[in-house]
């Protein structure tokens, strides 16, 4: 880990800190100051000078697919932009060669519907879902080995579950996938940008996340990340004048796609979206994602203690936390409390009859404690 940085002095970041107390990343970030010039960066550019500068908006977006490589440890080859989450996952599902008779494993009674739906409406082309048993909210290696059988050409699950913050050991499952000659499709929207994420290490083949989270940058633009050997197996739903090899000729026909993730790329980029990400995970790589682990860690931890400590019911637990927590108040209605923060200027989600904190890196443990003393108030009544 690199030396602890100063996390207040990124508060100045955040504007958004003066007005509310934001617990919400796990569900729509704030974005930094230097995201919202960044996008000014770009439109002053277009406004001032039109096309002129191009090569320029090109650059900087490669630049952007560099960072986000590093980000989950890919090559920058093997990452596509997206719109969101979705859309890449929804890439993956409608580009394999599917066969009739092949099965998806997924949890979804459990998995954000991002992750549930693209495979559901693989049943026209004879594909059925199978159900992966459910551990506290959260997903096992063990069950999903029940789960896979010799017709499983695919495991597809959440890196953290969206509704509990149960943290999937991707390690374990991914070397799970390879032993079984399965595919492994990770929703990595819940852990990129809140810690350290490796598709190599994890022997991951697709992972597909956005940026209004907790990589906290802006909605309508984020990447997907598709293995370099299973590249030649994805074909891509849509094609342009982006995805082939000579993209920048436009004086002939000359339809050969590109052997890369860009292939999925098929026209003109959202030059806006890209300057964001790029300006979001530069912050984020600045800080150290180590840093950014360890302080969510530290801020979950004081939090779950104080919470406990007035009779909450908290969840899940240490060693499946990644940068969730949820609870249950000790006396009254959750929809109510639920009520009671918001009109203090609290921001947080409500998920599945339990609040969900989801603190980042800027967050002070001061601004928990306030929370706390909402809920006490709130639970004395």
């Amino acid at each position: 880990m690199t030396s602890s940085p100063d996390f207040d002095a990124y508060r100045s970041e955040f504007p958004v800190v003066k007005e509310q107390l934001y617990f919400n990343h796990a569900g729509v970030a704030p974005t930094s100051q230097r995201v919202a010039t960044a996008m000014r960066e770009w439109v002053e550019d277009l406004l001032q000078h039109g096309v002129r500068y191009e090569r320029g908006w090109e650059a900087r977006t490669e630049n952007t697919r560099r960072l986000a490589a590093r980000m989950v440890g890919a090559a920058p080859e093997e990452l596509a932009f997206v719109r969101n989450t979705g859309h890449g996952l929804g890439l993956v599902a409608e580009g394999l060669d599917w066969r009739p008779g092949d099965e998806v494993a997924v949890a979804s009674s459990i998995e954000y519907p991002s992750n549930v739906y693209p495979w559901l409406h693989l049943r026209d082309r004879g594909v059925s879902v199978r159900e992966i048993e459910t551990v506290e909210g959260g997903i096992t290696p063990e069950a999903v080995a029940a789960a896979i059988t010799p017709r499983t050409r695919l495991v597809a699950l959440s890196s953290v579950q969206f509704a509990s913050g149960y943290r999937t050991d991707l390690d374990a499952i991914g070397a799970l996938c390879e032993r079984s000659g399965v595919l492994f499709c990770v929703d990595g929207i819940q852990s990129v940008g809140c810690l350290p994420v490796d598709v190599k290490k994890s022997r991951i083949h697709f992972l597909s996340a956005d940026s209004h989270k907790w990589m906290i940058g802006v909605s309508g633009i984020g990447f997907l990340y598709v293995d370099k050997d299973v590249l030649p197996r994805v074909r891509p739903v849509i094609v342009g004048w982006r995805s082939t090899t000579d993209a920048w000729n436009f004086n002939r026909a000359h339809f050969e796609l590109r052997p890369d993730a860009l292939k999925f790329e098929e026209g003109s980029q959202n030059y806006a979206g890209t300057y964001a990400l790029g300006a979001a995970l530069g912050l984020l790589l600045e800080v150290g994602l180590e840093n950014v682990e360890a302080r969510i860690r530290e801020l979950l931890t004081h939090l779950d203690r104080e919470l406990r400590a007035i009779g909450c019911e908290t969840g899940p637990s240490p060693a499946h936390r990644a940068g969730i927590l949820t609870f249950l108040p000790p006396r009254g209605d959750v929809k109510a409390l639920a009520s009671f923060l918001s009109e203090r200027q609290v921001s947080f989600s409500l998920r599945r009859g339990r609040i969900r904190i989801s603190p980042h890196f800027y967050n002070q443990p001061a601004e928990l404690d306030r929370l706390v003393e909402m809920v006490r108030e709130f639970s004395g009544k």
